[in-house]
Parts: structure tokens; C-alpha cells; sequence
């Protein structure tokens, strides 16, 4: 029984060596466009966050938060890489402006949080 456990154990280990993904637990980001607490302009806004793993983008979330407190749901881009969620957003006022995102890595957690910017 103890070879059997052995063998186990050294599969698990070649598994996440192989893959490095595998033995991530939670979908990071990397980088956000707007970037926590940046100063946009105009009236439209392309919104990327890319992230260190893959994303279920169906599962996943965006919703912009508006200086009223009113929300309003972001549709993820369909092309988007597979480990990033992109939309647009439009109809901007000035003032402190929140987006609001929710995904779903491939190994099954959920990640969120918040991105503080300024529209000027």
C-alpha cells in the first residue's frame, strides 16, 4: 500500500512541474488598463485586465460602478486571449469610477476585486 501512495505522490509532483498553472489556486492580475487609481479622460474607456492563468470568460464579471453608486454590467469581449477579459464603456461622467470584477480561473476559484480610478 505504501508504493501505492509513493507512486501517487511523485505523479502529483511531475503533474505540477509539468504544468505550473496546475498548482496555481487563484486567477491574479497582472496588469489592468485603467490601472488602479489612474486618471482617465473622455467619455469612452477600453477596459483589459489580463491575469496569470487561464479564465472562464462566461463565468466571469465585470461591472462598472459609477460616481452615483449606480452599476452598470460590462459584457466581456468574445476574442479576448484566454487569460484576459476586455470590454468597452461608454457614457463616462466625471468622478471617481470603480470596476468591479468577478472571474472563474480554470482549476475552479473565484477571485474579485475592485479597480479605483478617476474620470476627468
Amino acid at each position: 500500500m505504501r508504493v501505492f501512495v509513493r507512486i501517487a505522490i511523485l505523479l502529483s509532483a511531475i503533474w505540477c512541474l509539468a504544468d505550473p498553472n496546475a498548482a496555481s489556486a487563484h486567477a491574479i492580475i497582472v496588469s489592468s488598463s485603467p490601472a488602479a487609481g489612474a486618471t482617465v479622460s473622455g467619455d469612452a474607456l477600453a477596459i483589459s485586465l489580463h491575469f496569470n492563468s487561464r479564465i472562464d470568460r462566461a463565468r466571469s464579471k465585470l461591472t462598472l460602478l459609477a460616481p452615483n453608486g449606480a452599476a452598470q454590467e460590462l459584457k466581456p469581449a468574445a476574442n479576448a486571449p484566454a487569460d484576459e477579459l476586455k470590454a468597452e464603456a461608454t457614457r463616462l461622467s466625471g468622478g471617481a469610477w470603480r470596476l468591479r470584477w468577478q472571474v472563474l480561473s480554470v482549476d475552479g476559484h473565484i477571485t474579485r476585486g475592485d479597480i479605483p480610478f478617476i474620470v476627468h
